[in-house]
């Protein structure tokens, strides 16, 4: 019971952190000097400006939920995937796309940061729900 307590405030301590980082980049929608300044890059475009506000407010949506997720255990694991994806997906697209600048390379680095906090969670999330099903005296057959 101790251990499943402490497991779920470590759990909660993760998707803030990772509800943070994605929360983050939210203050994008601001202006475009924010993104401009944060990603080393020039938005050339207002069509362009708009799409990376967008993005921004995307992100604040996603990241706030991450920390909301992290007091609602049912909540969770949704919020789990959708950051995975998001971040998994971050790190594809620069490793295949390759020759970005050094702002890219910090925002892989924190992303690969939160994507170690993810992992942390989601393994102790499946330890609680594996344990509270046996706890149920259902079998897992293999």
């Amino acid at each position: 019971m101790i251990l499943v307590l402490s497991m779920n405030r470590v759990i909660s301590i993760c998707l803030i952190i990772v509800g943070i980082i994605n929360f983050i980049p939210a203050v994008g929608v601001v202006s475009a000097q924010q993104l401009e300044s944060a990603y080393d890059i020039s938005l050339a475009s207002n069509d362009l400006i708009i799409l990376m506000r967008h993005r921004a407010l995307l992100f604040g949506v996603l990241g706030g939920f991450v920390c909301v997720a992290a007091f609602y255990r049912t909540l969770q694991v949704p919020a789990m995937l959708m950051a995975a994806t998001s971040m998994l997906g971050f790190v594809a697209l620069v490793f295949v796309e390759g020759d970005y600048n050094a702002a890219i390379l910090r925002v892989l680095i924190v992303d690969l940061v939160g994507i170690g906090f993810l992992l942390i969670s989601a393994v102790m999330k499946y330890i609680i729900v594996f344990r509270e099903h046996n706890a149920d005296g259902d079998t897992i057959s293999s």
